[in-house]
């Protein structure tokens, strides 16, 4: 069972020559043979197909390219048909071609027995499973018989024969395990003394367990957080198979609780550029961090602090911005950080006790000052509104005097807000008495705006029939202030006047996403997949800073299309933050709220528990994939939700060509558009726990544009050099997807 889209390969040198693989495919499953789960495997010792000498029937005949050998004998009947069989049970999807033949012994008293020889390399220790696929489409007579495996009294049921239906078939096995002492295998069906035809078998799959000790293998989150690391700064080392099995260069590992976390990781001059990815502080038990003499800039994520086993945390020669936090600066956890690109950023806070002095002086005299301004102003202002009262919507008093859910009053939250604060009349300036409307959401409607050093801003202003108050106001206004990332849309401001209530952010001037896919700016030029898979990656990186960066995690509640912003490059922002939630706690593993999402995005699970998490937001943006990769909504009435339409073309085997968006034009590379879809498929998982964290998407989404841009850059050669190049590549098979 995988854990992901995709999985990792070790080529183990046994001293027969050097390692190397030509293709390596990977074939979805769909939940086939129940017994697998994630900590038990099973390994194909051998697949029969009985009643004929073909050497190998598999793809197209079996859509999940399983190999089946032909098998005989000279001593059983040999049986055929053309007619169609019905599988009430598709737990296993037998091919129709391989339940059309079967073998039967001479007669109905004859017992029919298939001995498999023994494998190379086989173990009397291995424990082993055996499925039988039975199907009668040869009369409508008893067939009847008791089945034995290696002897043993009857196999699965001692109390109960087999009988079998006409033209259905059935899988015969059992969840209990055997072992052979010779590696052989003796497959015996005797007929009871009712049976009216001779045992028939069409055929059987005998499967090798491996039993994953959760200790011989790196703990699933330390494994996605490492691999997201990997593609984040593309590192180059021996990073291949398991981290910890495997032994990867500055990766340590220790057994704790039974599994195998991470606790060391050394990634010093290892030439890593950019910002400190948030996949490190999914490292729960790490214990030492070692990113000296790289290339690092921006900040030092906030959630570093919650990594409570950290004991040393080097940062050394790289080009941080500080001020750092105070829990690394002030030494209160034990923490050894070390920080020297020329002057260690926490110098600042360490200041002189005389200047320390006059700092806590001004940093209660300044506060104190402020609020007394404050409240001989509301009082005054108070007293002039007094009169009519009595003529205001409480819920719309100047002053906002009602109190929201959580129990403070609004202005408590927005008091120290360091952006900016428009007046009404200030608005009507920048908008021009808001001539231009750009957009309308559940808030209220958005107008353009220009300030007076010509930066152009978005207005939001709340309507009157919005449903939306003062809660998602604040809400808005809180999560901008406190989360800065490339991929967020930025606050500039906002207004709280009276009966105003307006929020002005930065302007992205290519609208949204939806307008490009499905919206007015699609109809006349549609974007390629390689800025599709750009700006889906950027979005999902800024969701994943909601999820991961910030100290408390920030659930959006409200990811579409629509809500993904493109700058004048066609840069991706999130925006629309005024439904998110934030966690109360770190240790909170859920929010309880009403449904903030849009039909068709939100996650069917809340509907069951009312409970909102990230996982929430990751199935929503799941449902964003399929729309950038398909073209179409996520609801076609008549015809379901996208997610059920594009799962009934991946079961029925459909070409990626007829769930790409026709307007590509087939301009993309197939296993990049598959990624994409494999990831949404994961991300939309009915189960909230089987999907993957944002980070995971974003690993993958990584690997999805590089396989484009791969193809981009192939097909520029191509156009080049025109024909010259043709017979060079015609000596390249195609890549497995």
């Amino acid at each position: 069972m995988a854990w992901a889209g995709w999985a990792p390969v070790c080529l183990v040198n046994t001293g027969g020559g050097t390692p190397f693989v030509s293709v390596v495919e990977l074939r979805r499953l769909s939940g086939l043979y129940p017994p697998v789960s994630s900590d038990l495997w099973m390994s194909m010792y051998a697949r029969r197909r009985m009643g004929t000498d073909v050497p190998l029937t598999r793809h197209p005949d079996d859509q999940h390219d399983r190999i089946w050998s032909g098998m005989t004998s000279p001593l059983w009947l040999n049986l055929s048909t053309t007619q169609d069989i019905i599988q009430p049970d598709s737990s296993f999807d037998v091919p129709l071609a391989i339940l059309r033949t079967a073998v039967a012994s001479a007669s109905s008293n004859t017992s029919l027995t298939v001995v498999v020889p023994e494998n190379k390399g086989y173990s009397s220790t291995d424990q082993y499973m055996v499925f039988l696929h039975l199907a009668d489409f040869q009369s409508t007579k008893t067939r009847q018989f008791d089945i034995y495996v290696n002897n043993q009294q009857p196999w699965l049921s001692p109390t109960k024969s087999y009988s079998l239906l006409h033209d259905a078939a059935i899988c015969v096995y059992s969840s209990e395990t055997y072992i052979s002492s010779d590696g052989k295998h003796n497959i015996t069906l005797v007929p009871t003394a009712t049976s009216e035809l001779p045992p028939m078998l069409n055929a059987l799959e005998i499967y090798t367990l491996i039993d994953l000790d959760d200790a011989s293998s790196t703990f699933s989150a330390d494994f996605n957080a490492i691999m997201g690391i990997k593609h984040w700064y593309g590192v180059r080392k021996n990073w291949m198979g398991d981290p910890c099995f495997s032994s990867w260069d500055g990766v340590n590992c220790r057994n704790i609780s039974d599994s195998l976390r991470i606790t060391s990781l050394d990634l010093s001059s290892s030439n890593l550029t950019g910002e400190i990815s948030q996949n490190f502080t999914l490292l729960a038990a790490l214990e030492n961090l070692d990113l000296s003499y790289n290339r690092l800039n921006g900040i030092i994520p906030d959630s570093i602090a919650n990594l409570s086993s950290l004991h040393v945390l080097n940062l050394s020669g790289n080009d941080l911005s500080g001020p750092f936090p105070d829990y690394l600066c002030k030494n209160q956890t034990g923490l050894i950080f070390s920080y020297k690109p020329g002057g260690s950023q926490c110098n600042k806070r360490t200041n002189p006790s005389g200047k320390r002095a006059t700092d806590i002086a001004v940093s209660v005299v300044v506060p104190v000052l402020v609020l007394a301004i404050l409240g001989i102003g509301y009082f005054i202002r108070r007293k002039k509104i007094v009169p009519n009262a009595s003529t205001h919507d409480p819920a719309r008093d100047p002053e906002f005097e009602n109190v929201p859910r959580s129990g403070k009053r609004h202005g408590d939250h927005l008091k120290n807000n360091e952006n900016r604060r428009f007046t009404y009349k200030e608005l009507e300036n920048i908008t021009h008495n808001f001539e231009r409307f750009i957009g309308h959401g559940g808030f209220g409607h958005v107008y353009y705006g220009s300030l007076e050093n010509g930066t152009e801003v978005a207005v939001k202003m709340r309507s009157e029939s919005s449903l939306h108050g003062l809660d998602e106001f604040v809400a808005e206004v809180q999560s901008l202030t406190k989360v800065h990332h490339r991929n967020l849309v930025s606050l500039v401001g906002y207004c709280w006047e009276e009966d105003h209530l307006a929020l002005v952010y930065e302007y992205l001037c290519q609208g949204s996403l939806f307008d490009h896919v499905r919206g007015k700016n699609a109809v006349a030029e549609t974007l390629n997949w390689e800025t599709r898979v750009r700006v889906v990656l950027e979005a999902a990186q800024g969701l994943d800073y909601l999820h991961k960066g910030c100290n408390l995690p920030i659930i959006h509640r409200d990811v579409k299309t629509s809500n993904i912003l493109l700058g004048r490059n066609l840069e991706a922002k999130l925006a629309d933050f005024g439904l998110c939630k934030t966690y109360i706690s770190d240790s909170q593993t859920h929010i309880s709220a009403t449904a903030a999402g849009s039909a068709g995005y939100m996650d069917p699970e809340y509907y069951h528990t009312g409970r909102l998490t990230e996982s929430s937001d990751v199935y929503s943006f799941g449902v964003v994939l399929l729309e950038v990769a398909t073209g179409k909504p996520p609801i076609v009435p008549g015809h379901g939700h996208i997610v059920q339409r594009v799962n009934q073309m991946i079961n029925t085997g459909d070409d990626i060509s007829s769930i790409a968006d026709v307007r590509l034009e087939g301009a993309y590379d197939v296993n990049s558009m598959w990624k994409v879809v494999d990831t949404a498929n994961n991300c939309t998982s009915a189960t909230a726990s089987q999907r993957p964290t944002m980070a995971a998407v974003v690993a993958q989404l990584k690997e999805s544009l590089a396989l484009e841009e791969a193809r981009e850059r192939d097909s520029s050669v191509r156009a080049t050099l025109g024909g010259n190049i043709s017979a060079l590549l015609s000596t390249v098979g195609p890549s497995a997807r």
